[in-house]
């Protein structure tokens, strides 16, 4: 999924609290939002999950997952409006 606009994240450690990310499964977007804590030893990554409003829970090896850049955070990353 990398291109220009989105940089692959490939452990924890590369992640800090409040980084956009965008996770995918097969090639299709499952979760998107602001990374909240990291467990880097266990490859283990919490975000709120924009697309669903709920904390989830993502692992580095069953999801690609990609670093959105600062000047698309905002737009992203902010929460869909009912």
């Amino acid at each position: 999924m990398a291109n220009n606009d989105h940089i692959d994240v490939d452990f924890c450690r590369g992640l800090a609290s409040g980084d956009a990310i965008e996770a995918y499964y097969r090639n299709t977007l499952v979760h998107r939002g602001p990374v909240v804590d990291t467990a880097p030893d266990h490859g283990l990554v919490w975000i709120l999950d924009t697309l669903t409003g709920d904390r989830r829970l993502l692992d580095l090896a069953e999801l690609e997952i990609v670093r959105i850049p600062p000047r698309y955070r905002e737009v992203r990353v902010a929460a869909p409006r009912p």
